[in-house]
């Protein structure tokens, strides 16, 4: 269903892209003709796939690690403590720096290899994902958690296990949509200065005026992307239906 989405937004936008290359006369060198994109893809197509490949496992690390940075901080930042507001206020403040500014820090410390393009990559979409767990580790559920708290058993754990379940469609949302950040975080960072991925095919493709490839990066990231998130969208239905199966 999603792959057949995206093929379908992906024809759609080239398909408009020609038009206009046919209707007002533009040259080849502005606008590729179909025989060029079609050619670069049967030559370059399987390095190019490699590149987006290498995108793709760092962008599903950078998820992972950003879901968990974002649970810490969420369970760290959700209590009215003064450790709970310096938390949050410190992720919030970090948000407000753009990626560009701080990548030459990140770059400089670390390299333009692997943890460089991990650590941008979490970074870019992690807050989404700490903005709703925030709000639903903080959220009370007052008719189950009234129960346990007139009975003494409501910890802290019992209490985020209800939130928790309370919320397990926001969450699975939060986390799947979040997977899309991570790819875009994992190409910005390949993008400003690394020499591996997709963005940095993309990179020298820019510096070289070759939309072609640049068509055919757009495509692969696309396929790529629609692919990850057709599996997360499978496991969270999965989740779901463990955690709650009437609402399978």
């Amino acid at each position: 269903m999603r792959l057949g989405q995206f093929f379908i937004i992906y024809s759609a936008a080239i398909g408009i892209l020609w038009a206009v290359k046919y209707g007002f006369g533009l040259s080849d060198y502005l606008v590729p003709p179909p025989s060029e994109v079609l050619s670069l893809a049967l030559k370059e197509g399987l390095t190019d796939l490699y590149a987006a490949v290498n995108t793709l496992f760092v962008a599903i690390m950078g998820h992972g690690l950003a879901v968990i940075l974002a649970t810490i901080v969420a369970l760290v930042g959700r209590s009215g403590s003064w450790i709970g507001t310096a938390t949050r206020t410190a992720a919030y403040n970090l948000q407000a720096y753009p990626i560009v500014a701080v990548a030459p820090i990140i770059f400089l410390f670390l390299g333009d290899g692997l943890s460089s393009r991990l650590l941008i990559a979490s970074l870019i979409c992690y807050f989404p994902l700490l903005l709703s767990f925030i709000g639903v580790f903080s959220q009370p559920v007052e008719e189950v958690e009234h129960f346990y708290r007139s009975t003494g058993r409501l910890g802290w754990s019992l209490e985020l296990r209800i939130r928790t379940f309370e919320n397990m469609d926001k969450l699975v949302t939060v986390v799947v949509g979040s997977g899309t950040t991570a790819m875009v975080g994992t190409i910005v960072a390949e993008f400003l200065a690394a020499t591996m991925g997709i963005g940095y095919v993309i990179r020298k493709a820019l510096y070289q005026s070759n939309l072609a490839r640049i068509l055919l990066s757009l495509f692969l990231i696309g396929l790529l992307s629609s692919l990850y998130l057709a599996v997360l969208e499978a496991a969270g239905k999965r989740i779901k239906a463990k955690v709650d199966p009437s609402r399978s």
